[in-house]
């Protein structure tokens, strides 16, 4: 008995060291290729799981009836990006690649055009590589490729310019560490650089203690990436204003998998305590509001001090992010009610978008009713007083002329009606809006969204989380998500369910460095969930 139970114990370890669902549970660290990556690389991504096993667990995670067309859509991205290299995933690659792929993305040199890489692989056996390299080049010989067969740093080096047939030709150059590590990049000089750069502690990301602590401080993930702040505007699209602040280092991240999700935790990093740490008492104010939403919402925010978000000469990297974006979600409202609360608010607001209108909730006094009411007295509306089921209600109209049957009249146009309840105001575009709120299971589904970006200890202060619709319309005009298409070969927006970001400065606990002051912190902590 004792036999039989000891070897099921041991079919069991075995099965559930292979499932494809282990992935997903890999502590973040750099790998060994992290020594051939220079720090100063505008961009770069370390690969710390199987390659060969994504499409499995892709399938193992989809609902029934979408597992087959998930495991072909990783499939299909996973030997597209290695395409872009002129590699062949299944037929160069499956059979030796291990689970560790690195890769750096490096500035030009002055009076060349072209973007360095180099392409780090590591190799399951002693011989894998060897074999692959073998047959690399006598492929690429046959193709015409004029090889050069030399050693530096005591590496052997082969470099050519060629290509398979049908493609155009392009500079290559390899090097073996080792015998299990592959070192592919762009030419023969970005090879040497990154060599160069593996000599010295205090130019390789291995030797960088820094992002070493704030690897800890992300915890798990099944990749690292880092970019500068130039990479962060070309490859990432984040505003000019942010990755244009002085202080601003480049961000770290770590990708993860939640089941069927997707999540990036990241960090912007800073020379100095820039971003502003904010006060202590508005994480409590905001959970408070979000507890008194409701309504069917394609969009919910929670925003923390809108009205310095707002401020367009502000330095802080939270106002260069957000302030933008929040400022082009207002001009496309055309709502002047909604610019008066948001630009007054300097504590905790619930914004939320319902297909019935706009719904804003603020604590009792921030703005408050009088400032609110002289800002839209400005625009020729007129407050009055409205009896409802569950109150009276304090309305903001506007007489408009209305032609009808031959007649003229005159109409009251609703622009905001404020509800109080306790210490909250509640602001709708509509009474639909208002009444609504009260329907708190269905706000549930985002609800659930921000809690999944919740931290183990607390909140970010500035949260939004978008509906499935929303979500693809903001993937669809982000720079990064077409070329991602364009290298899986297909569109990727349908099978999007929704889209939340969590933004903030880093708690003391995050601040992998030491360096926060009581002004402010050094790190802005960056969280989002793709469902």
């Amino acid at each position: 008995v004792v036999v039989m139970l000891t070897a099921a114990a041991d079919l069991w370890w075995a099965m559930a060291q292979q499932s494809p669902l282990r992935i997903a549970q890999q502590p973040l660290e750099l790998p060994r290729a992290a020594r051939f990556v220079p720090r100063q690389s505008a961009l770069s991504l370390h690969w710390l799981v199987d390659p060969g096993r994504l499409p499995a667990y892709a399938q193992a995670v989809a609902p029934a009836k979408q597992r087959r067309d998930a495991r072909d859509a990783v499939q299909q991205l996973r030997d597209g990006a290695f395409a872009l290299a002129g590699l062949e995933f299944s037929d160069e690659l499956a059979d030796w690649i291990g689970p560790q792929v690195s890769l750096s993305l490096l500035d030009p040199a002055p009076g060349e055009g072209r973007l360095g890489w180099v392409l780090a692989l590591s190799s399951r056996d002693q011989d894998g590589a060897k074999r692959f390299l073998q047959r690399f080049w006598q492929t690429r010989s046959l193709a015409g490729t004029d090889l050069q067969i030399s050693r530096y740093r005591g590496m052997g080096v082969i470099s050519g310019r060629g290509a398979l047939l049908g493609r155009d030709p392009q500079p290559l150059a390899t090097a073996l560490i080792d015998d299990d590590l592959l070192l592919l990049a762009s030419g023969r000089g970005v090879l040497e650089q990154a060599l160069d750069v593996s000599q010295l502690d205090a130019m390789h990301q291995l030797g960088d203690e820094d992002l070493k602590q704030r690897l800890n401080q992300l915890g798990e993930g099944v990749a690292v990436v880092t970019a500068s702040p130039q990479a962060l505007s070309t490859w990432l699209g984040m505003p000019a204003e942010l990755v244009q602040h002085p202080d601003l280092e480049g961000l770290v991240a770590a990708l993860g998998f939640q089941g069927a999700d997707l999540s990036v935790d990241g960090m912007l990093r800073f020379r100095a305590p820039v971003v502003s740490a904010g006060s202590s008492g508005a994480a409590a104010a905001g959970e408070a509001l979000l507890s008194g939403a409701g309504g069917d919402a394609q969009a919910l925010a929670l925003l923390n001090n809108p009205s310095a978000l707002l401020q367009p000469e502000s330095d802080d990297p939270l106002a260069q992010w957000l302030g933008p974006v929040v400022l082009a979600q207002l001009k496309a409202l055309s709502a002047p009610a909604v610019d008066a609360i948001t630009t007054r608010t300097d504590g905790p607001l619930v914004w939320e978008q319902q297909s019935q209108g706009w719904l804003l909730g603020t604590r009792a006094g921030h703005p408050g009713s009088e400032a609110v009411d002289a800002a839209l007295q400005q625009q020729g509306l007129a407050a009055s007083s409205l009896e409802a089921d569950r109150g009276p209600l304090t309305v903001w109209t506007k007489l408009q002329r209305k032609r009808s049957h031959g007649t003229d009249s005159l109409q009251a146009q609703l622009a905001v009606a404020l509800a109080k309840n306790g210490n909250q105001e509640w602001w709708g575009g509509s009474l639909d809006a208002l009444q609504q709120r009260r329907d708190e299971k269905a706000l549930q589904p985002r609800l659930q969204q921000l809690t999944a970006l919740a931290d183990r200890e607390t909140r970010l202060p500035q949260q939004l989380a978008l509906a499935a619709p929303l979500s693809r319309a903001q993937l669809r005009e982000w720079r990064p998500w077409a070329f991602v298409q364009t290298v899986a070969g297909r569109s990727l927006l349908e099978p999007v369910q929704g889209l939340a970001l969590a933004v903030g400065p880093a708690s003391s606990s995050d601040n992998a460095t030491d360096r926060e002051q009581p002004g402010g912190s050094d790190t802005l902590r960056l969280r989002v969930l793709l469902n």
